[in-house]
């Protein structure tokens, strides 16, 4: 496959963790072009950013940044250009992706350049420590979501329900109140809860009874008995209540947008569900809360996304300046106002406000506990095996056991293929 023959070019170079010398930045009179490489989710983001950087070289006339969109196969276009010395300057690097970057010393560590005024302390360290890898910082995380329970208000209240669940066993007897038949013919109008049966969104069910998704060594271990306990939850929702909805089964293509049609009452998603909802529902009345607590324990995801600098880059200084601006107060700042995504420094959190916007408030206050979105150097042979196999389980198709012991051996052999292959 393209992505592994990618692993073993990319594994060529490792040399160890080790640090450039500082650089200084460039005196000469002709502007360095920084490449800045990452991915947009929508115009607005897009345009944003573009004030952004012209904000940035407005404030240094000696640096120009040339921004390259790639939304197409990111990873594999980032992958292909450091082996062929033609990756951006800077680039996006998601916490999913980071741990086998990290190991391939393809990216420059940034303690060198970081000064006490930058005020590293100041990023909430949940996300900080997802760029961490042999005692070096390697990226700055520009911003992140974590996730919550949205609920419809209309629909709880009609049901007599007047505050959001606190235990995931509140939630299953909720979501078979929220469970309509108006007609009373078998369909159902309204489900209780909408499932995403993917394991970035099942992770903090298997954590939440002591189960692992990888093991020390890095390999799949997410079929364990206290795994099972967790992804057991989903499935007697699905199957035995019958109060649940896939997207596919309501003929949406998101968690966000089953809800925001009424499919369903209650959905787990990030902050990004929010300006969707806002913009293309309007008239939905919804609001948020920490996620439930399974097995007394309180659980959610945190998703983040880091600026890098790429270790081959002949202008580390200037690369540099543009992270620092984008991750340091006042760009983060101007980044994160609209709100379609969260600051990762807590003081820009603060001065915000949104740890007092009553959507927002369960997202923030749930990143002190999250559970970073990260499975080992190798992510998509995990995630896509459990991925295929779940799916399987949650439909009654194979036991759940059988299907967690499949995609675990499946995830394994690849990896013990690619690990050979990376260090022949």
């Amino acid at each position: 496959m393209l992505w592994a023959a990618l692993f073993g070019s990319i594994a060529l170079f490792v040399i160890g963790c080790q640090n450039l010398p500082f650089m200084s930045v460039s005196s000469a009179p002709t502007a360095v072009t920084i490449k800045l490489g990452g991915w947009t989710a929508s115009p607005a983001e897009q345009k944003l950013l573009k004030e952004l950087l012209q904000d940035f070289e407005a404030n240094h006339p000696n640096i120009k940044v040339r921004h390259e969109v790639i939304n197409d196969q990111y990873m594999d276009v980032i992958k292909t250009r450091l082996v062929g010395e033609a990756a951006p300057d800077v680039f996006y690097l998601d916490a999913l992706e980071a741990p086998f970057f990290m190991s391939q010393n393809v990216l420059e560590p940034l303690d060198a350049y970081i000064t006490p005024d930058f005020e590293v302390a100041d990023f909430e360290e949940t996300l900080l420590s997802s760029f961490k890898y042999c005692k070096h910082i390697y990226g700055l995380p520009k911003d992140y979501s974590t996730l919550a329970l949205f609920y419809n208000k209309k629909a709880f209240a009609a049901a007599g329900l007047t505050i959001p669940p606190s235990t995931w066993n509140e939630l299953r007897a909720y979501s078979k109140k929220l469970t309509v038949d108006r007609n009373r013919d078998g369909r159902i109008d309204q489900y209780g809860f909408g499932e995403i049966p993917e394991l970035p969104r099942q992770a903090y069910k298997i954590k939440a009874f002591g189960g692992q998704l990888v093991n020390q060594n890095g390999y799949a271990a997410f079929a364990s008995d206290a795994s099972l306990r967790g992804l057991q939850l989903a499935i007697d929702q699905y199957q035995k209540d019958r109060s649940s909805s896939q997207k596919s089964d309501v003929g949406t293509n998101s968690g966000s947008e089953m809800f925001g049609q009424g499919k369903v009452a209650m959905v787990i998603e990030g902050n990004w569900a929010i300006p969707y909802l806002t913009e293309t529902f309007p008239n939905l009345e919804f609001a948020t809360a920490e996620l439930p607590t399974i097995n007394d324990n309180k659980n959610t995801m945190v998703f983040t996304v880091a600026y890098v600098m790429n270790k081959q880059t002949q202008h580390k200084a200037e690369a540099w300046e543009l992270i620092s601006y984008l991750t340091g107060k006042q760009g983060m700042t101007k980044w994160t106002k609209t709100g379609f995504a969260l600051p990762s420094r807590k003081s820009v959190a603060q001065k915000l406000g949104y740890d007092q916007d009553p959507v927002r408030t369960a997202l923030v206050a749930g990143v002190n506990y999250a559970i970073p979105w990260q499975v080992g150097e190798y992510p998509a042979a995990i995630v896509n095996n459990f991925d295929n196999q779940f799916v399987s389980a949650l439909l009654g198709q194979q036991p759940l056991q059988q299907a967690m012991q499949r995609a675990q051996d499946e995830a394994n052999e690849l990896i013990k293929a690619i690990s050979q292959r990376t260090s022949a």
